[in-house]
């Protein structure tokens, strides 16, 4: 959801492609020859390059500067990679991340874009393909979401933090606005409760739990006037649809 901090970003980087001036990049990694030998690499391209050995430290950083682009290592010591990400883009702090990894599996290549890294890259590499993929990164489309949705009879205000099911304002509480949120962004798509969990409340494993559910239930409650069409439909053993009326 856009946010100033979001607004901030977008700014920045737009201001830095129409002067031309020098990418800014946070590099974590806790390996300081690694983060030595990265550092010196990017500097003599050209890129301003700060580094922090630290997770929790990086996303203080994250929150309180606007970066180019950050360069992240999978493993570090007080808070993970993974866990940065999902803190900055739970935030919406949209700042494109390449995630560094000694662990090349594919299932965790899979975990890392998941959690909002945008490439990933394992370890051991070369610095031309390092050097490929900041570039690459560095050229994207810079992402301007759009601040109100409109699906079917509903529409939310993502500044105003506001939704209205025609006309009708939803009191929503904070959790319940988020879920609404993601279920509109996924019209007629199949939501399992493993997928609201992780992306909605950000837990990876969660046995045997009605979290879901009791979230669903209050949604649907204010969702729904008497004679309006329910838009959420159970599919039993599977999960959930949002569903606009015809």
């Amino acid at each position: 959801m856009p946010t100033v901090e979001q607004d901030r970003d977008t700014a920045a980087a737009l201001a830095r492609r129409a002067s031309g001036r020098a990418a800014t990049i946070l590099l974590v990694e806790d390996d300081q020859s690694i983060a030595e030998e990265v550092r010196d690499d990017l500097v003599s391209r050209g890129y301003i390059v700060e580094h922090t050995a630290d997770g929790m430290a990086a996303l203080r950083i994250a929150e309180a500067r606007h970066f180019d682009l950050l360069i992240l290592d999978r493993m570090l010591p007080g808070l993970d990679g993974l866990t940065v990400i999902e803190r900055m883009r739970a935030q919406n702090i949209r700042t494109p991340v390449l995630v560094l990894s000694a662990l090349s599996a594919v299932d965790d290549r899979v975990r890392g874009l998941k959690a909002g890294g945008d490439d990933y890259l394992s370890k051991p590499f070369a610095f031309l393909e390092l050097a490929a993929r900041v570039e690459a990164l560095l050229r994207r489309p810079i992402e301007v979401r759009e601040t109100v949705l409109h699906v079917g009879p509903l529409e939310m205000d993502l500044i105003d933090r506001t939704a209205r099911r025609l006309g009708r304002e939803l009191d929503l509480l904070p959790r319940e606005f988020k879920l609404l949120e993601y279920l509109m962004r996924r019209p007629g798509q199949l939501i399992t409760r493993d997928m609201l969990l992780e992306d909605v409340w950000h837990y990876r494993f969660l046995p045997q739990t009605n979290l879901v559910d009791v979230h669903i239930g209050r949604l649907r409650r204010k969702l729904d006037a008497p004679g309006e069409a329910p838009l959420i439909q159970s599919v039993r053993g599977a999960g959930f649809i949002f569903r606009v009326p015809d």
